[in-house]
């Protein structure tokens, strides 16, 4: 049993709580004025607890023969779930974190340190700042989970900003990106158009229901210039606790429907979650 205390702290973009765990010895959940933003098990870093991060992990796992390294660049730092992840289940992987909120990453740094050998550097920066600084051709995999408070900010959501994650990956690079909303689905359908402007393949996985518009939730969008191995996707997601569905090929373009790029003058935030989707305690 985890008979750690609760830890508060006022962090640059909010009030952060980390709350014990109390079935598992040392794993954390980390709030920020509410809203779940991380899970961490120090002991066991390949335990992913959030249906979104699974999936995320699920993609991690499939876009490279299983062990070998990655070079990875995580927008959006949160409680670093998943760059442990990907140090646990791809040792030797550099990894680099961007995330604006300062406070934050020094009380992650204090009450939940990185293993011992994991090759991440973290940066407190905006995200899109950094991005546009960063080396062509220098990152395996991108994997954006960035959030104002609850929605997605509107500067990482344009074909600008797309441009830009083209170019810092390498050719057989992947995007991930973590994307909030309900139907009638207006910012996710915007966003599969913006990255198929720059991107030939597009994925997306989701929960059933949310894919069927009775509830707002999480989605993870998976773009590359080649084929990412949706079957072995499809299978992992159909399996997982969180049983979620891959759309691809003539299906998603069929969602995608109409919808049209954003251009920076155009873009907007995720839609503002209803109350109580995601907050809790």
């Amino acid at each position: 049993m985890n008979e750690s205390v609760p830890v508060f702290r006022a962090v640059d973009h909010g009030a952060a709580k980390l709350m014990p765990d109390i079935d598992r010895e040392r794993a954390w959940l980390l709030t920020v004025d509410g809203a779940p933003q991380s899970y961490v098990d120090l002991d066991a870093p390949e335990h992913l607890e959030f249906e979104y991060t699974r999936r995320l992990g699920h993609v991690l796992d499939v876009v490279a023969e299983s062990g070998r390294p990655l070079d990875v660049l995580h927008l959006g730092g949160g409680g670093l779930t998943l760059p442990r992840y990907v140090a646990a289940t791809r040792p030797g992987s550099r990894q680099d974190v961007v995330e604006a909120d300062r406070g934050l990453l020094e009380l992650v740094a204090e009450h939940l340190p990185l293993p011992e050998g994991a090759d991440v550097t973290v940066h407190p920066a905006d995200a899109r700042a950094w991005l546009e600084a960063a080396p062509d051709d220098s990152a395996d995999v991108l994997v954006a989970d960035v959030f104002g408070g609850s929605r997605v900010p509107a500067h990482l959501t344009s074909v600008a900003y797309a441009r830009e994650a083209v170019r810092v990956l390498r050719d057989a690079g992947v995007y991930l990106a973590n994307l909030p909303d309900a139907a009638p689905f207006a910012f996710l359908r915007s966003q599969l158009a913006t990255l198929g402007t720059v991107f030939a393949e597009l994925a997306l996985i989701a929960e059933p229901g949310v894919l069927r518009g009775r509830r707002f939730g999480n989605a993870v969008l998976v773009a590359s210039h080649h084929p990412v191995d949706t079957a072995a996707l499809a299978r992992r997601t159909a399996a997982d606790a969180f049983p979620a569905r891959v759309e691809h090929g003539p299906g998603l373009r069929e969602f995608i429907g109409g919808a049209r790029p954003v251009r920076d003058e155009d873009a907007v935030p995720s839609p503002e979650p209803p109350d109580g989707t995601f907050g809790i305690g």
